[in-house]
């Protein structure tokens, strides 16, 4: 069942940051802050979907200002613990369509995020919600994965991407609509618990046509922030689109 945090209440919020441990190591995080940090200059960040800070603080601490929107009271309240949280601005409301005061030289949305918005019209929001908050040469940035389809073979749905002693975990896939969901079978204390959040996936040539359409140009496509070219065996890209500095 949701409570008002949707899918990321406190249930998940407690135990995100160890959920995701790898994706908080340096090596998973300075590569993302130095493209960020770089795109932004003198400006301000707008990350959407700021969940516990995990780029937002880093990023904030490389002397950049930076605000967040992000529905989930339960993992904004985890971002407020931890040091120098309360320095950071959130605006609590869906990132398709809630606005932040002010206006942004780079906003950002990370770790397969845009992945949560569940229909076409929020996705291609979101991209205007962007486009509304950037000043003129300003980039937005999304850094997603690349749908896994030529995985499945005729007549299957699922595809596992973690297995454990203790946690089994499979995507499913309807490519009649591009939904998708991520499941997770989870031993505690003896008895299996399941959880399932929906997704919709998105491609990068969809995700080009929605920047357009918000008024947005690609600037770069990379496999990842290190800025690995981007070919048709990558996994993920990150992807930059900039509104006209006219």
């Amino acid at each position: 069942m949701l409570d008002d945090d949707g899918y990321f209440g406190e249930s998940v919020a407690a135990t995100y940051d160890q959920a995701e441990a790898d994706m908080f190591r340096p090596e998973a995080v300075d590569p993302a802050v130095d493209l960020l940090a770089e795109l932004a200059g003198d400006g301000p960040a707008l990350e959407f979907g700021i969940g516990t800070g995990r780029i937002a603080l880093p990023l904030s601490g490389r002397g950049i200002a930076v605000h967040g929107i992000d529905m989930s009271r339960a993992m904004v309240a985890r971002l407020r613990a931890k040091p120098g949280g309360d320095g950071i601005g959130v605006t609590i409301g869906d990132f398709a369509t809630a606005r932040a005061d002010g206006s942004y030289t780079v906003a950002y949305l990370v770790f397969n995020t845009i992945n949560n918005l569940t229909t076409q019209d929020a996705q291609v929001a979101c991209f205007r919600n962007a486009a509304a908050h950037l000043r003129p040469g300003g980039c937005f940035v999304v850094e997603v994965g690349v749908p896994e389809l030529r995985r499945l073979p005729p007549n299957q749905t699922a595809v596992p991407f973690r297995i454990g002693p203790k946690q089994w975990a499979f995507d499913t896939y309807d490519v009649a609509t591009q939904a998708m969901s991520s499941h997770y079978v989870t031993i505690v204390d003896g008895r299996a618990e399941y959880t399932s959040t929906p997704f919709r996936y998105v491609w990068p040539a969809e995700l080009d046509l929605m920047a357009q359409l918000a008024g947005l140009r690609l600037r770069d496509r990379w496999e990842d922030w290190s800025r690995a070219p981007f070919t048709g065996e990558s996994g993920r890209h990150v992807s930059v689109w900039c509104k006209p500095a006219d």
